[in-house]
């Protein structure tokens, strides 16, 4: 390592000194790498997203080790954005931070104020009721539509879909049972099959009606307090193992599945599925 760098090459004793130590690196690549000289923060926006993800899927396989190198890639990705921020004179990372501090603050009265009492909070449905009025009231949403058009754009569409309607459910808008949404996806099927047929085949309406659907199956998921997107997750990779199933087969009898005819690979798919059943 280069002399002037050595300091760099051992461990951080504490947190303070570990973040130090990460915006130190960050700067001098700023200023030396050939590829960080180059970024902003348009260009790391898909990487934030995939780092997260990454975290993410460390978390769903309990996998701790990776789960601290992907919490490090986040990190990684709040500094560069921090020290971009600093160039342009906009904000650092002292500023980022100290502003998340004075939010949670803000958003926890109960906790941290004087005038607030423990007893306001009995459970974690006021918690979450208690953040949203405090979160409403710093965005100036003073509607219901306001708070609906709050939730991020960026989301993950499903996601987005389940924040919007649990926001609307929230005061009232919403069904009165699960038989009720599942009704409404009967009917939304319904109506994307007489698009589909429509002479023509307008995209414009099939999307439309496609989104439509999607839209009432959040709901379902909602009313049965289940994630859509960790669903959805599930049921991809299911389809993964299956289809997995049904190549190797098809390898050992010496056939490629391009070469396999959709019979011969259904009749795979089945095997594949009464396995699943049976392995459960």
């Amino acid at each position: 390592m280069k002399e002037q760098y050595l300091h760099l090459a051992s461990p951080a004793d504490t947190d303070e000194e570990a973040v130090v130590r990460l915006k130190e690196i960050i700067g001098i690549l700023r200023k030396e790498c050939p590829w960080d000289k180059k970024q902003n923060h348009e260009t790391l926006r898909s990487c934030m997203i995939e780092e997260a993800y990454e975290a993410v899927e460390a978390i769903n396989k309990n996998d701790y080790d990776n789960l601290e190198e992907e919490l490090g890639d986040i990190m990684l990705q709040v500094v560069f954005h921090s020290n971009l921020g600093e160039e342009e004179g906009k904000f650092c990372l002292k500023s980022v931070v100290n502003r998340e501090c004075d939010k949670m603050i803000r958003r926890h009265p109960y906790v941290f104020l004087k005038e607030s009492s423990n007893n306001e909070v009995k459970s974690i449905d006021n918690v979450l009721e208690k953040w949203e009025n405090i979160k409403a009231r710093e965005k100036s949403s003073n509607t219901y539509s306001d708070r609906l058009k709050d939730v991020p754009f960026a989301f993950p569409a499903l996601t987005r879909a389940f924040k919007v309607q649990k926001k609307a459910a929230d005061i009232g808008f919403d069904w009165d049972n699960v038989s009720d949404a599942v009704d409404k996806v009967k009917e939304e099927t319904a109506e994307l099959i007489e698009a589909y047929n429509l002479v023509g085949n307008n995209l414009s309406s099939i999307t439309e009606e496609l989104g439509d659907l999607l839209f009432s199956v959040v709901n379902v998921a909602r009313f049965l307090k289940v994630d859509p997107e960790e669903a959805l997750g599930i049921t991809t990779d299911k389809f993964i193992k299956r289809f997995s199933y049904i190549e190797n087969q098809g390898l050992a009898c010496g056939k490629r599945m391009e070469d396999m005819t959709l019979d011969e690979m259904d009749k795979l798919w089945d095997e594949a599925k009464e396995l699943g059943k049976n392995e459960r």
